[in-house]
């Protein structure tokens, strides 16, 4: 499948169970699709140095995903060829009292970045349409009456898209992606956090808790992403039982945006060019 067959922009509703979790591809491609995977990242490396000097538009790239579906991983490898200078990489945890003492899109519109960089949301504002829904979170905010509704998350659906398409007219691109897990390879990591010595750190019992609870956060990604996917910013539902996979179609969907971006090295005025001769016969004397 190409990546527009992931791809959710407002024509058609999302229905995440009908999605695929593994690409079906046979493991003897793996090589090639590895190959592949760091050709593009060599390209976007090549784009993004454009994209910084050019500091025309940025680029954010939104993960969403439930627990042990790769997101760290996958922002760890396609992000290894990326210079850091051009790049920020932003963890949304659990908000702190300072946090939620603001408007939620408070924490995430401070870690936008200015234009010409590129930044990748490990979890982002989403968090306050899917945990919170989940959670009925809502119910503890200390906020006025008139606020908590039952329009509640219908506004707050309304102020993600009026705040992706602000962005959008300020030179900011935004493409959301959701890697798509099964519940039987999640259930298959798990066990490997548990198994693994290496990897016991990253068990936590709240991972049980949460899956207990996928019916509820599967409805809640559903309306998510069908209520916010739009033209300006699209949502990617992809495949995240194969790591190597998942890489892939990330690395293609951040191409595919940067190349729509088209950055260009900025052109050298007539006196630069002048200044630049001058300076090149003084270092050559």
């Amino acid at each position: 499948m190409e990546i527009k067959e992931y791809r959710f922009d407002g024509e058609k509703e999302c229905d995440i169970r009908k999605m695929p979790t593994n690409s079906k591809i046979e493991k003897s491609r793996r090589e090639e699709i590895v190959r592949k995977t760091n050709e593009n990242q060599m390209k976007i490396d090549a784009l993004q140095d454009r994209l910084y000097a050019d500091s025309k538009e940025s680029l954010v790239i939104i993960i969403q995903a439930l627990d042990a579906a790769g997101k760290d991983s996958t922002i760890k490898h396609v992000m290894s060829g990326i210079n850091p200078q051009g790049i920020d990489v932003y963890s949304f945890k659990q908000p702190t009292s300072e946090e939620l003492a603001h408007d939620f899109l408070w924490r995430a519109n401070k870690a936008m970045p200015r234009r010409g960089k590129m930044a990748i949301f490990n979890r982002s504002y989403y968090e306050d349409v899917l945990v919170v829904k989940v959670h009925e979170l809502q119910k503890t905010y200390q906020m006025a009456e008139r606020c908590l509704k039952k329009d509640f998350f219908e506004k707050r659906y309304k102020h993600i898209r009026n705040y992706e398409e602000y962005l959008y007219d300020n030179s900011y691109r935004i493409v959301k992606i959701f890697l798509n897990v099964s519940k039987e390879e999640q259930k298959k990591r798990f066990l490997e956090r548990i198994e693994i010595p290496e990897k016991n750190w990253k068990f936590s019992e709240s991972d049980l808790k949460e899956r207990a609870l996928w019916e509820d956060y599967m409805e809640a990604f559903n309306t998510a992403i069908t209520k916010t996917a739009t033209k300006q910013a699209p949502w990617y539902v992809i495949p995240a039982d194969q790591k190597w996979y998942t890489r892939y179609l990330v690395s293609e969907i951040m191409l595919d945006a940067l190349k729509k971006m088209d950055p260009q090295y900025p052109e050298v005025s007539d006196q630069m060019r002048e200044a630049m001769q001058e300076a090149k016969k003084q270092l050559e004397q």
